[in-house]
Order: C-alpha cells, then sequence, then structure tokens
C-alpha cells in the first residue's frame, strides 16, 4: 500500500490460523487535528468514529476480542485542557457510541486503573460492563489509564500481598494477577500512524503478538486498514521461540 494507507510488513512466510485477539494503539488524532487546523479535541472525537467502524469491521472479519488503547498512564502528562477534553469523550462514548454497538452483541469492558478517573465515569464504565456482560458477538477491551509497566507493578504487589513464596511465583501466578487476567494474549497488535513502538501497552500479553504498523492516522482507520493487517498477520510464520 502507499500513502496514507501504507502498511509496512515484516514479511515472512508460512500462514497461521486469523487472529482471534487484536489489539490497537490508537494514535495519530492530534496530527489529523492539526492537518485540518481543528482544535485536539475534534481529532479525538473523530477517533471515537473510527472505533465504532473497526469494531464493526471486527465483527465482520470474526474476530473474537478487541483490545485498544485509549487512555495511557503517561496521558495525564498532558496539557490540562486536553485531559479534561478526554475526559469528556470518554462519557459521550458510553453515553452514545458503546450502547450502539451492544446492540450489535458487543460486550464492553475495561482495564486499567479507575482510581483517577472522575467517580460518574467510574460508575459509567461498571454500569455498562454489567449491562453488557452476556453479549457473546465480540469483546471490546478499553484500556483507559492502563500503562504495561504500572500492570506489572500492580501484579507483584498483589504477589506479595497473597503471600506467595518465591517458589510459588511463575508465570501463571503472575498472569492470574494482571489487571484482566481473563483476557487472552495478544495475536496482532495494530499501531495507526506511523510510529514504530507500543508505548507501555500490555507489554506482558504481546509478548509473542505480530506487529503490523501503517501510515493511516487513527481518525482515517477503516475497515480496509483492518483487512490488510489481517492479511499481513496471515503471512507471518507464529514460531513461538521455535523453528
Amino acid at each position: 500500500m502507499s500513502g496514507a494507507k501504507k502498511i509496512h510488513n515484516q514479511t515472512e512466510v508460512g500462514v497461521v490460523a486469523p487472529p482471534q485477539t487484536v489489539a490497537i494503539i490508537m494514535d495519530g488524532n492530534g496530527r489529523w487535528a492539526a492537518g485540518r487546523n481543528l482544535p485536539v479535541g475534534d481529532g479525538h472525537r473523530e477517533g471515537t468514529r473510527a472505533l465504532r467502524r473497526t469494531v464493526e469491521a471486527a465483527i465482520d472479519q470474526g474476530i473474537a476480542v478487541l483490545v485498544v488503547y485509549a487512555f495511557s498512564t503517561e496521558n495525564w502528562e498532558r496539557p490540562p485542557a486536553e485531559v479534561a477534553t478526554l475526559m469528556e469523550i470518554l462519557g459521550e462514548t458510553i453515553d452514545r457510541e458503546l450502547p450502539d454497538l451492544a446492540l450489535q452483541g458487543v460486550r464492553t469492558r475495561f482495564l486499567g486503573r479507575r482510581d483517577r478517573v472522575p467517580s460518574h465515569l467510574s460508575e459509567a464504565m461498571g454500569e455498562l460492563e454489567r449491562s453488557t456482560a452476556h453479549l457473546e458477538t465480540l469483546c471490546l477491551w478499553i484500556a483507559f489509564d492502563h500503562g504495561g509497566r504500572d500492570e506489572i507493578v500492580d501484579a507483584a504487589r498483589r504477589l506479595i500481598e497473597d503471600g506467595l513464596a518465591s517458589e510459588e511465583v511463575d508465570e501463571a501466578a503472575i498472569a492470574a494477577r494482571l489487571n484482566a487476567p481473563e483476557l487472552p494474549e495478544i495475536d496482532l497488535l495494530i499501531r495507526t500512524s506511523g510510529e514504530f513502538r507500543i508505548s507501555n501497552f500490555m507489554i506482558w500479553e504481546t509478548a509473542y503478538a505480530e506487529f503490523v504498523f501503517t501510515d493511516t492516522l487513527w481518525p482515517d482507520f477503516d475497515s480496509e486498514d483492518l483487512r490488510s493487517a489481517l492479511q499481513a498477520f496471515a503471512a507471518r510464520d507464529r514460531r513461538f521461540g521455535g523453528r
């Protein structure tokens, strides 16, 4: 692909099963807005529209679990006005976009800290989780106030609080104490906007994920971009450390 749709694909040989758990680092809202001389908040709001159509495209592609990176533990360092706008947009998304997706069978869950978001948002997040818990078409995980290092540190604290002896600490013990222990490991991680890093996102869960990087800014991401990423994944040879 070329231009805005360029995919940076590490070409591999072999064919694998379609990914069941896909994660997306939704990046590029600010640059999308700047390129149109719009406030950054307009870029974030356009990003919510991209989220909705991407979830619908994921349903069409048979993806079972979709994880999106909405707000990192480091995003609190952004200008206060932008942070306030992001909180407002989260509320709008919970009120307007996610209930419509629920009508299509989408279960919404959140992972990350909840002690720093406004209480009304924390309550809305919990209510949406409860009201969609029975839905099975696709599980949408929204990582909000999430950081991979923070998650692992928190898991280590739980190991200590639970009184585990050193010989009892293994991968299973740590995995059981992550923010969302029932979340499957990530098969495919997509990052938009042409950046080549994971930005402290799900460090544990992406240990053997395949990465696809696209130049498309998140507000422009569409079903074609998702399909291209899935095609890139299908061309990989997943050996998980073997030969």
